[in-house]
């Protein structure tokens, strides 16, 4: 079944717009009791609550806990269970912990188009006059941050069955091996189309959209897991690398005002990607040079842009679209095979469209 062309930008399902609410719903309740709790411990906890609030709840799409959400109800989850409410804020809460830890690695300097945690919390030991180093305070300040959101969405996964929490921590796991690679392959300037496509699949894939429809899955029926994840995995894999790959165009040539990133931020970062990759098996000796200096200190605009060119001549953007259509081709396929609830299938199939498509 051919994927048809999707809206530009593409057009979010309505469903995940509901699940997303449900899932706030639930953070802000969770976050202001921490809030309250830890201020009458000592009033300077209340700011690290806080600007874990402020990311948490300060946007994102939401898709991780969609995933999950209709994994369950595919696998037979009564939607009104609160249950399936909790992990998703749980994936959220994970998801926080991951990019507060991220843009330290990354020493990024804006998340969501706002100063990253680590350099506020430099900033406000500059600005008071403490001592020790600032960078020091700021990078320690936003992985305790981080963590307590690691701690928040253990919390939230208390009761599940014992095979929907294996496969949370077998998922965090990978999270962290890819996470490794990621950083790993950057200071190596891994440019190896195999490489790079295994760390977009640990890092972001399989987290994003294999996993949590396979935790969904196993808090509504573990008895069928020996089925469902399999047939799961049909689905999740190709589409979470086609999400990936399109979160590496966007990385690329996305706009500033979607991304509330840097124009070409993973070529500033010197990212392992896919796009990257077939940009440089494409590449004439001059074009080499250009995509040479692809995480290199001190590139502008202007090479920022050189290097996007030579992505585009060399063929390396076209193909890795034509990459993206045939994995979400083969993931949307996949799902006629997959023994789910009707309501669930159309609405994954919805929910591939969109993570394709999307412009940020």
């Amino acid at each position: 079944m051919p994927m048809a062309s999707p809206p530009t930008p593409a057009t979010a399902p309505a469903s995940l717009r509901t699940v997303a609410d449900q899932v706030e719903d639930r953070l802000q309740r969770l976050l202001a009791h921490e809030r309250e709790r830890w201020s009458r411990v000592d009033p300077d906890l209340v700011a690290p609550v806080e600007t874990l609030a402020d990311l948490v709840l300060g946007g994102g799409k939401r898709l991780r806990p969609a995933f999950c959400y209709w994994g369950f109800v595919g696998a037979g989850g009564n939607a009104e269970d609160p249950r399936v409410v909790d992990v998703g804020a749980a994936f959220e809460l994970m998801h926080a912990f991951a990019l507060f830890h991220d843009d330290v690695m990354d020493d990024a300097a804006t998340r969501r188009g706002a100063p990253t945690t680590h350099a506020v919390y430099a900033a406000t030991h500059r600005e008071s006059g403490w001592t020790g180093e600032s960078r020091r305070f700021g990078e320690g300040a936003a992985i305790l941050i981080g963590d307590l959101a690691f701690v928040l969405s253990d919390e939230l996964l208390i009761g599940v069955p014992d095979a929907a929490w294996r496969m949370w921590n077998e998922l965090r796991t990978e999270l962290n091996v890819g996470q490794f690679l990621d950083i790993l392959g950057s200071v190596r300037r891994e440019r190896r189309l195999e490489n790079a496509e295994r760390i977009a699949r640990y890092k972001s894939g399989k987290y994003t959209i294999e996993r949590p429809l396979h935790v969904g899955a196993l808090l509504a029926a573990p008895d069928r897991a020996g089925v469902l994840l399999p047939q799961l995995s049909t689905f999740g894999l190709p589409l979470g690398d086609a999400f990936q790959m399109r979160d590496d165009v966007i990385g690329v040539f996305g706009d500033t005002a979607q991304t509330g990133k840097p124009v070409g931020g993973d070529l500033i970062e010197g990212k392992p990607t896919p796009l990257l990759a077939r940009a440089v098996a494409r590449a004439s000796s001059a074009q080499q040079e250009t995509l040479d200096r692809v995480g290199t200190d001190g590139l502008d605009d202007a090479g920022v842009a050189a290097i996007q060119q030579v992505i585009v001549d060399t063929g390396a953007l076209a193909e890795l679209e034509a990459a993206i259509e045939r994995l979400a081709d083969a993931a949307i396929d996949a799902l006629s095979g997959i023994e789910l609830e009707p309501r669930a299938r159309a609405e994954l199939e919805s929910l591939a469209h969109y993570v394709v498509g999307r412009e940020g």
